[in-house]
C-alpha cells in the first residue's frame, strides 16, 4: 500500500503543486490520478520515487516513510513508465530491459534471460531483443518501457501519461496489455492521464485533483459516475457520464431467449452455429455478437444497429447461447443507474 498523509508541495518559486494530501493507493489495485494540467498529478507520481522531494508530510510505500530510504535504492525498487518510453537509443531493447537488474547486480545473462522473457509478457516478438528504439513503432517503444519497468519485478510501478503519444487505436491496445498484465501480476499500479475515458477504463479507483494540487474525489469508477462530489468533478467527467458508466457494466445479467423463427429477419448461423448475419426478404445485415463479458454500452449500440432490435448473445468459442431484446437492455441500464446511486 502506499500512504500520503498531510502531504504538501510548494517549490522554491513559491508555486503549491500538492495541497495538504491524505490518499491511500491500495496493494494490488491501480489508481488513477487524473485532472487538467497543472493540478499536481504528476508531482505526486513523482514524490513516491522522490524524483520530487515533499516539502512536508508523510509518504510511505510498503508502510517505510520514502524520506527515509535512499533515493537511489528506492527508484530501483518501483518501477517507472513516462509518456515518451526513455529508452536508451544506443542499447539494443533486450539490454533496455535489463538495465536495472544489471544495476541491482544481477549477472548479465541472467538479466537478459529474464528481458528476453518480458518480450514475450509484453506481446513482443523475440526478435525485436535485437533492435534498437528507433527501429520499433512508438507502441511497440512503449510496451519495451513497460517491460524494463517490470524487469526486477517491482511490487509498486509508476506510469506517467505512458499512452499519452501515441494514435488512439494503438492506445486502446496498450490499455488492454496494461489490464492483461495487471491481472496475471497484481502490481501496485499508480497511474497518471488527463484522459477521463483512460482513467475509467484502467482505474481501481480514480483521484480527481483541480488546480492548486487539491484532491476533489476518490473513489471507485462506478461510484464517480454515479454521484460526483461536487459540480467541478460532474463537469471533469463530462456529460456522458451515464454512458460511461454502462461502459463498466457488463451483459451478463440481461436475460436472453432462443432466435426468433419466420419474422422478417432470422439471424443466420453457420455449421458451428456461430451467428453471420441478420437475413431479410431482400437484404443480408450485418451482425457483431457480443459475450456475457461485453458491456452494456455495447449491447445497448448493437441493438439500436440490429434490424429487430435484438442482438446476438455466444460463448467465448463464438457460438450462439441466445439473443436480447432492445427492452431487456434498457431496463438492465436503468437498473445499473440506480444501483450506483444507492451504493454510492
Amino acid at each position: 500500500m502506499i500512504q500520503f498523509d498531510a502531504v504538501h508541495k510548494r517549490f522554491p518559486n513559491g508555486t503549491t503543486a500538492v495541497h495538504d494530501l491524505s490518499l491511500e493507493m491500495p496493494e494490488g489495485g491501480v489508481t488513477v490520478l487524473v485532472g487538467s494540467s497543472g493540478c499536481g498529478k504528476t508531482t505526486t507520481l513523482r514524490m513516491i520515487n522522490r524524483m520530487v522531494e515533499p516539502t512536508s508530510g508523510t509518504i510511505r510505500v510498503g508502510g517505510k516513510d520514502v524520506t527515509q530510504q535512499d533515493a537511489a535504492e528506492l527508484r530501483r525498487s518501483i518501477g517507472y513508465v513516462i509518456q515518451q518510453s526513455g529508452l536508451f537509443p544506443h542499447r539494443t531493447v533486450l539490454d533496455n530491459i535489463a538495465t536495472v537488474p544489471l544495476l541491482l547486480g544481477w549477472g548479465r545473462r541472467k538479466a537478459r534471460a529474464r528481458a528476453a522473457e518480458l518480450l514475450e509478457t509484453v506481446g513482443l516478438a523475440a526478435d525485436s531483443g535485437k533492435r534498437y528504439p528507433h527501429q520499433l513503432s512508438g507502441g511497440q517503444q512503449q510496451r519495451v518501457g513497460v517491460a524494463r519497468a517490470l524487469a526486477a519485478d517491482p511490487p509498486v510501478l509508476l506510469m506517467d501519461e505512458p499512452f499519452g503519444a501515441v494514435d488512439p487505436v494503438v492506445r486502446t491496445q496498450l490499455q488492454d496489455e496494461l489490464l492483461r498484465l495487471q491481472k496475471e501480476l497484481s502490481k501496485t499500479i499508480v497511474f497518471v492521464t488527463h484522459d477521463v475515458d483512460e482513467a475509467v477504463r484502467l482505474g481501481d479507483q480514480i483521484a480527481i485533483f483541480r488546480t492548486g494540487g487539491h484532491l476533489v474525489q476518490c473513489a471507485a469508477p462506478t461510484e464517480l459516475l454515479a454521484r460526483p462530489a461536487d459540480d467541478f468533478v460532474a463537469d471533469f467527467l463530462g456529460a456522458e457520464r451515464g454512458l460511461k458508466l454502462l461502459s463498466l457494466k457488463t451483459l451478463a445479467d440481461v436475460p436472453q431467449g432462443p432466435a426468433p423463427e419466420g419474422g422478417a429477419w432470422t439471424l443466420v448461423l453457420d455449421e458451428a452455429r456461430k451467428p453471420l448475419h441478420w437475413a431479410g426478404k431482400d437484404a443480408e445485415l450485418p451482425v457483431r455478437p457480443l459475450k456475457d463479458t461485453d458491456s452494456l454500452l455495447s449491447a445497448l449500440n448493437e441493438s439500436v444497429a440490429s434490424p429487430n432490435g435484438l442482438i446476438a448473445r455466444v460463448d467465448a468459442d463464438g457460438v450462439l447461447t441466445g439473443v436480447s431484446s432492445r427492452d431487456d437492455i434498457h431496463e438492465h441500464a436503468g437498473q445499473a443507474h440506480t444501483e450506483a446511486r444507492v451504493a454510492a
